[in-house]
């Protein structure tokens, strides 16, 4: 049995009552059986279609079986508590229109969650004692039945300088200092740097140069991931963060080349992208171009990835939703497939794991998208790449 609560959603900041916009409802969830006798689905089927589908939630795959990945979970909840005792987030759920879901009890239940880590000796010890001490509240999803479309984020490693020279000429660009006079509508992408990517050093960028890139479609991978670890020319290591941008939505690539028949749906991943790019740099300029979002950046002096909570998110740990709509630091189990090497190839696998909703992002809006942070670096970046699929959301809150 689903009751739906009677929940609010958020419009221009004003709490309108509305049951057409429920982002998450108390789910009874059918009883649990050891992962191993769930049926595995194949990799081009959807999770939330598999048979037994339910028989997996709240069994985590990775806590027993990957080293320090428990210390790393408990990190997290130490992040997500530390949020939470800000001004900020006393203010975000002051306002949170969701009856039951309060900062006080989010609290309560990350502190309680955190003992059951340390003292559980299991995967089914944890889910057990989660299963009785813990309401989940699904995700309504894209089409009000609990479809959520995942995807996956990174920080990938790049080489840059700090001068521009022939080799690194694509600049990622520190906010002007006059970014919060600037007219609106903003000036769009090819106003700024031109058709080519190398006209900025004449308009309203010029000498806010921050670091300096060799290929074009990477320096803007940068812009939508958020952030990203450099090697520097000079033998030195940094780290880049978002810092702002102008008024414009994004607006996927990926999708305008499947769109114009570009690429084939098996294309449209970052590898696949970025070998088309490569094959035909023109048509680089003609894509870009038209993507208006202007992303700034800022130097965080190689500190970890920083998730839109102002703290750091956790390689398998961290989600980022839509925080007008879920409750930010919260506990979150993710149920869906996801991608890990084995024997050498990515493969496709279920897993159900327990989350901190740390961060955001421009593309996730509503209660139908998630991005997983996958971590640091090119394997990272590889998984993500392929990260895109339906599966379920569940926030875990002690029952009262």
């Amino acid at each position: 049995m689903i009751k739906t609560l009677a929940l609010l959603s958020l419009q221009t900041g004003l709490a309108l009552a509305s049951t057409h916009h429920l982002p998450l409802r108390l789910s009874s969830l059918p009883e649990p059986v050891s992962i191993a006798a769930a049926a595995q689905p194949k990799a081009d089927e959807s999770c939330c279609e598999a048979p037994n589908n339910g028989e997996v939630v709240g069994l985590d795959d990775q806590l027993w079986g990957k080293p320090g990945d428990r210390k790393e979970l408990l990190s997290s909840i130490d992040n997500s508590l530390r949020y939470l005792q800000t001004e900020g987030a006393a203010k975000v759920y002051r306002e949170y229109p969701v009856p039951g879901v309060s900062r006080e009890r989010v609290v309560r239940s990350l502190k309680r969650f955190k003992e059951l880590v340390s003292s559980s000796k299991s995967a089914v010890a944890l889910r057990d004692a989660v299963k009785k001490e813990f309401s989940f509240f699904q995700s309504i999803g894209n089409d009000n039945k609990g479809t959520v479309y995942y995807t996956g984020y990174y920080e990938p490693i790049h080489t840059g300088s700090r001068i521009r020279t022939a080799e690194y000429k694509y600049p990622l660009y520190k906010q002007p200092a006059d970014f919060a006079n600037w007219a609106k509508p903003h000036p769009t992408r090819l106003q700024l740097e031109g058709l080519d990517g190398l006209q900025a050093a004449k308009g309203p960028l010029a000498g806010s140069e921050l670091i300096y890139m060799k290929d074009r479609w990477e320096a803007v991978l940068v812009q939508i991931q958020g952030s990203a670890k450099f090697k520097l020319t000079d033998g030195t290591t940094t780290t880049v963060g978002f810092n702002g941008g102008t008024d414009y939505g994004y607006e996927s690539i990926g999708k305008a080349l499947l769109r114009d028949k570009k690429i084939t749906q098996s294309q449209a991943t970052l590898q696949g992208m970025k070998k088309f790019f490569a094959e035909n740099p023109k048509e680089l300029d003609t894509y870009v171009s038209r993507y208006n979002r202007f992303v700034f950046m800022k130097d965080t002096n190689n500190s970890p990835p920083m998730g839109s909570i102002n703290v750091p998110v956790t390689a398998e740990r961290s989600i980022a939703t839509d925080k007008s709509v879920m409750p930010p630091g919260a506990l979150a189990l993710v149920h869906t497939n996801l991608p890990f090497y084995q024997d050498g190839k990515l493969q496709q696998r279920l897993v159900s794991r327990y989350v901190l909703d740390q961060d955001t992002g421009s593309a996730i809006t509503g209660a139908g998208r998630v991005d997983y942070f996958m971590g640091v670096g090119k394997e990272a970046g590889e998984r993500a790449g392929v990260t895109g699929g339906n599966g379920k959301l569940y926030y875990l809150l002690l029952k009262k």
